[in-house]
């Protein structure tokens, strides 16, 4: 039987400090299934919504392009959207004024999303600051309006009725058509357009076309006021259509 030396088994302490920290930092170290593993959070991005103010700023920007033509001075305001609706984000938004609607006072405007797919509405109010004309004193029924019959007062015209006269151009040379009280807002029903052509006036007609002009007499069928497409029988008994001119005249355009 083999001698055995005690040297043999004896352990160099020098020796076993570095296998010990190999053992520790080794990717093959078997795990202290005592402890628990750890939970890894993991950032889960939520789901994107919709800036809410995007889409006032495009509401408003829809209505200041819809009233670029209206007198005077327009302001623009667009309602609150409820924060509480979840809408996804949208790349392209479509504003609309829904059927019944118009950019004028107190309205509704639509907003689409195509994809994902969702409609909201939202209401708007638009002001329109400007120039109206009304009577400046007491005017009855046959009257011819003059310019001295009415002054120009300034407000919201979307708080007005509608068809009021912004012009006194437009006004001028009408008839009234129904007595009103000094102060009115002067409305288009109110005044009648006088005929500038009565029923077989004897009429000028004037032709013009590229290069030549011509001139023949004939009579109104019927009466008309200045801008009105009239009838008119010509020495050949022909029937030729025209518009009314002051100074019975009537202008056929080729």
């Amino acid at each position: 039987m083999r001698n055995v030396k005690p040297d043999m088994f004896k352990i160099n302490k020098l020796n076993i400090f570095p296998m010990v920290c190999f053992l520790m930092l080794s990717p093959f170290a078997l795990a202290d299934t005592s402890v628990p593993p750890q939970k890894v959070a993991i950032n889960t991005p939520a789901e994107t919504k919709q800036n809410l103010a995007v889409l006032k700023d495009k509401i408003t920007d829809f209505l200041t392009v819809q009233t670029m033509g209206y007198p005077g001075k327009v302001t623009v305001s667009t309602g609150g959207i409820d924060p509480n609706l979840k809408l996804a984000a949208c790349q392209d938004v479509n504003v609309f004024m829904p059927n019944g609607s118009r950019p004028w006072g107190k309205t509704s405007v639509g907003v689409r999303c195509m994809a994902p797919q969702w409609t909201i509405y939202v209401q708007a109010t638009i002001s329109v600051q400007a120039q109206y004309l009304v009577a400046t004193g007491p005017l009855v029924q046959g009257q011819l309006v003059t310019a001295q019959d009415m002054m120009y007062e300034s407000g919201d015209l979307t708080q007005l009725p509608a068809g009021i006269f912004t012009d006194a151009a437009q006004a001028v040379g009408r008839t009234v058509n129904i007595s009103m009280k000094a102060g009115t807002v002067l409305r288009q029903d109110m005044l009648k357009t006088s005929p500038v052509l009565l029923q077989g006036q004897s009429v000028m007609v004037v032709s013009n076309g590229q290069g030549f002009s011509v001139s023949a007499e004939g009579k109104a069928m019927t009466k008309a006021s200045e801008g009105q497409v009239v009838q008119v029988k010509v020495a050949n008994g022909q029937l030729v259509s025209g518009i009314a001119r002051t100074g019975g005249k009537v202008e056929v355009i080729y």
